[in-house]
């Protein structure tokens, strides 16, 4: 049974995920304020500092998500949020999604940090699907995911109004038996 409460550190090569707080908020700060952030994240709310601090300060007392900030290891830096939400109990199911400042953008940390959450989601929490949606203009994403071992499902037409324009989002999962599969072929192509 998946336990949201618990909030674990989990370390890569590249990052480290660990419970994200309301000290954060300076670190974010920049993927909130950038437009290019909003539009590939779908995201019309406009923040202000008081209320990222609020949101972030209380991440650490839900038992119904898991809120990881991306710690850049050769930096130490702050450099993103992992997010497991929308859990369904019954369903052993929840979402996935991810973000990043633009600087921290296109040197794989993103892919790491995906793998490591996506683990735990399984080998940690038991549960049998992850899900996801992604725009369809950011196919960097979409390439992304699927490099995760994401299949996608079906599409939702026009499931975001941006700038006037209606846009697709593609909804994407990998279920435990893949992530399984997945694992055992990678550790067997290493040794």
């Amino acid at each position: 049974m998946a336990d949201f409460s618990r909030k674990p550190t989990l370390t890569g090569d590249l990052v480290t995920l660990r419970p994200v707080t309301e000290d954060d908020v300076p670190a974010l700060s920049s993927m909130f304020g950038d437009a290019e952030v909003a539009r590939l994240t779908g995201s019309h709310a406009r923040f202000d500092e008081a209320a990222l601090r609020e949101w972030y300060g209380s991440r650490g007392g839900t038992d119904d998500r898991l809120d990881l900030a991306v710690v850049e290891r050769a930096t130490g830096r702050v450099v993103g949020e992992a997010v497991l939400n929308e859990w369904d109990a019954d369903n052993e199911s929840c979402a996935f999604r991810i973000a990043f400042v633009p600087a921290a953008v296109g040197r794989g940390l993103g892919t790491e940090a995906t793998g490591l959450i996506v683990g735990h989601a399984f080998e940690g929490l038991g549960l049998y699907r992850v899900w996801l949606e992604v725009y369809a203009f950011n196919p960097r994403a979409r390439r992304a995911y699927e490099k995760a071992g994401f299949t996608a499902e079906g599409v939702l037409r026009g499931a975001l109004l941006w700038e006037g324009e209606r846009v697709d989002a593609t909804v994407m999962s990998v279920l435990a038996p893949e992530w399984a599969g997945r694992t055992r072929r990678e550790l067997s192509d290493r040794f």
